[in-house]
């Protein structure tokens, strides 16, 4: 006697539903349930029917009116709400499938007849720069020197690479300009600058890269994504608030302009003036270095920590900040920034450039450190006046 199969998926147990002279059987996976079918009682000897259905099935109550057991227990799961159909579906919803199915050589023609020149022209440089890239690309990876660019201990520098971050880190400072950049495209601006400055100068010198610059590549990122983090203690999130803009205290467009290319210029040259980097000695004669890394890295979070705290928006001052590294300083964030880049010299053993970065932060950090007394002296009067006679030093402990 030929079966009526059906096979039911639910959302978590699939089950078999088959129909052999009226009688009903569920099939989940090895286990069996059996349910008499009503028939009508003035037939004796009803025969036993073919049927053929679509079973949709989703989780609900409804199918329960149809096979419903008799002991209802809580750990069983929900019946599935089934409806019946006696036609099957034989469109499909995959719209791929779709567009081949409606492929055919007259739609291939009828469209290759309303190209015009132009289209094939692109259409052309399309393919050519497809097939281009492809043959590239499979000549690079089936070139046995590729794979010789990395290895443990040291990395030939692929300039393609920094060439192509720092074409994107100029669109995506463009969008942040115009107010558009999300922040992924932020983190690929200050990934881009900071690669520029740790990893390119030394690797042009060197031909490849070892050590400190890695070191550096991330300490840059950490130190720098602290503010963020700050923000995320305070608020719970990544995200700047808006405050009194008379706070955002900036030194006119050309003076940062000239800041920022006498950093990337120090770096250039201390990557210039050190020793390879093969050539810089490892182990205990790194101490110090370590030591100034870590120092600085706290230096700047407890300086950003204390001031966000006794601020609004972690821009706006509340009150007069003389704790933690304000107690010695009067602009310890800016203290810690030149000492990083004086970190990075030691490292790559170059004292000039050292000398150099230093005065470069030393003259733009002082303008804009007076900008910002002048605020505070504005707002709150006798009382930034007397802590800054007290803690006399801005940047220098004991020096300046």
């Amino acid at each position: 006697m030929e079966a009526a199969k059906v096979l039911s998926h639910s959302k978590v147990v699939p089950f078999g539903f088959s129909i052999v002279s009226n009688n009903v059987f569920l099939r989940p996976f090895n286990k069996q349930f059996h349910a008499d079918l009503l028939t009508n009682s003035n037939q004796p000897h009803p025969r036993p029917k073919r049927s053929s259905f679509q079973l949709n099935c989703s989780h609900g109550n409804s199918f329960s009116s149809l096979i419903r057991p008799t002991r209802k227990r809580a750990d069983l799961l929900p019946f599935p709400r089934c409806s019946i159909s006696n036609e099957a579906s034989t469109d499909s919803s995959d719209p791929v499938l779709k567009y081949f199915k409606n492929l055919s050589f007259d739609s291939i023609k009828a469209t290759v007849l309303q190209l015009t020149p132009i289209d094939i022209v692109k259409l052309t440089g399309i393919l050519s720069v497809i097939t281009t890239a492809t043959k590239w690309t499979i000549n690079m990876l089936f070139n046995p020197f590729f794979w010789m660019y990395f290895s443990w201990t040291w990395i030939f520098w692929p300039w393609l690479v920094a060439i192509v971050l720092a074409v994107y880190g100029l669109y995506c400072f463009r969008k942040h300009m115009l107010g558009e950049a999300n922040i992924f495209e932020q983190c690929a601006i200050v990934t881009s600058v900071f690669t520029w400055l740790t990893l390119v100068p030394p690797a042009y010198f060197s031909g490849y890269l070892e050590g400190w610059p890695f070191v550096f590549f991330v300490v840059y990122h950490y130190f720098f994504f602290f503010n963020v983090s700050v923000r995320k203690r305070l608020y719970g999130d990544y995200y700047a608030r808006r405050h009194d803009p008379k706070w955002d205290v900036n030194l006119p467009m050309w003076s940062r302009l000239l800041f920022s290319a006498g950093i990337m210029v120090g770096h250039w040259l201390a990557a210039f003036e050190g020793p390879a980097p093969h050539l810089i000695q490892g182990g205990w004669s790194n101490i110090g270095i370590w030591a100034l890394i870590i120092a600085t890295l706290l230096l700047h979070y407890n300086a950003t920590l204390y001031l966000a705290k006794y601020s609004e928006n972690v821009v706006v001052p509340i009150s007069v900040v003389q704790y933690g590294p304000y107690r010695w300083l009067r602009h310890p964030i800016y203290s810690s920034t030149t000492l990083l880049f004086v970190t990075y010299c030691l490292a790559l053993r170059a004292p000039l450039s050292l000398l150099f970065i230093v005065a470069v932060c030393l003259l733009y950090y002082k303008q804009k450190a007076d900008m910002e007394e002048a605020l505070m002296v504005e707002s709150f009067g006798p009382r930034y006046t007397k802590y800054a006679s007290r803690v006399k030093y801005k940047f220098i402990p004991f020096i300046y």
